[in-house]
């Protein structure tokens, strides 16, 4: 179920209780809880609804600025569709954020090595783990499908490998490609693997920076800005002098920042950077 960045926001705060969509059948179940960039987002209800049935109230939980916008919406796309009520809360932080930035001791690091070993054990493709891991390492913030070539996979296996290894902390998701997390560097160096850059640093923790498109994306970490607390250290007028950095990409890193309660440094209606800890996806 996708959701616009102002619409996560909103559910986060409490403003919007409700979203509607047109399906040929219900796509979500009460209880299921959706990762999304501002934390996870639980289903309450899910409910089969006439459109002639709708009122203001449905549009004003839903964030719709009236009844006639929410309709309107509703018949933009596949009207012959049945429309589907879902009930929407916010259910706290992402527990992977943690995750990935806790260092684990030498038992759990036994754990993860124990579990990566059996994955590979389990693989026709055979091991893959600690190349996959290594290969981020190297090449952070490169795109999925030149990584899968460099190590003859098809991109959708090398993605579905990569989400097994993101489940237990070990990477995180960027805009383009990965990063490998402070959880994934320590099961590295216990193991002993040579690191592509012995001396990179590990990864700042952070809220990754949202989808902006590969220009803007390459802008921001070319320049050292690698997640939103960086963002908010700088000006807007620093962010859009950027090359690469268009209208695109300045209203989803505004939309992101809202949601995680950060601004630009040059906004006096917004909080400052340091001590924020929202999380994201």
């Amino acid at each position: 179920m996708q959701m616009r960045p102002a619409e996560l926001a909103a559910i986060r705060a409490g403003e919007v209780e409700v979203a509607f969509r047109r399906w040929e059948r219900p796509r979500v179940r009460v209880g299921t809880r959706m990762r999304t960039a501002v934390g996870l987002i639980e289903v309450t209800s899910v409910d089969r609804v006439a459109v002639s049935s709708l009122s203001a109230a449905d549009a004003r939980r839903a964030g719709a600025v009236s009844l006639a916008a929410l309709r309107q919406g509703l018949d933009r796309l596949h009207p012959d569709r049945p429309v589907y009520r879902i009930g929407l809360r916010y259910a706290g932080v992402d527990p992977r954020h943690a995750l990935r930035e806790s260092v684990p001791d030498a038992a759990e690091i036994d754990e993860i090595v124990a579990w990566l070993d059996r994955l590979d054990r389990a693989s026709p493709a055979g091991p893959w783990t600690r190349a996959t891991l290594l290969l981020i390492d190297e090449l952070p913030a490169t795109r999925a499908p030149d990584l899968a070539q460099r190590l003859g996979r098809d991109t959708p296996a090398f993605k579905q490998n990569v989400r097994k290894l993101k489940e237990r902390g070990l990477t995180e998701s960027l805009d383009i490609g990965y990063r490998l997390s402070a959880r994934g560097a320590a099961v590295l160096d216990q193991e002993g693997h040579r690191r592509p850059v012995p001396d990179r640093p590990v990864p700042v923790p952070g809220i990754p920076l949202p989808h902006l498109g590969a220009a803007a994306t390459r802008a921001l970490t070319s320049h050292g800005v690698a997640s939103l607390e960086q963002v908010a250290e700088l000006s807007e007028a620093e962010v859009q002098a950027l090359h690469g950095v268009g209208p695109y990409a300045l209203r989803h890193l505004r939309a992101a920042m809202g949601a995680a309660g950060l601004t630009f440094r040059d906004d006096p209606g917004g909080s400052p950077a340091a001590g924020s800890t929202t999380e994201m996806s």
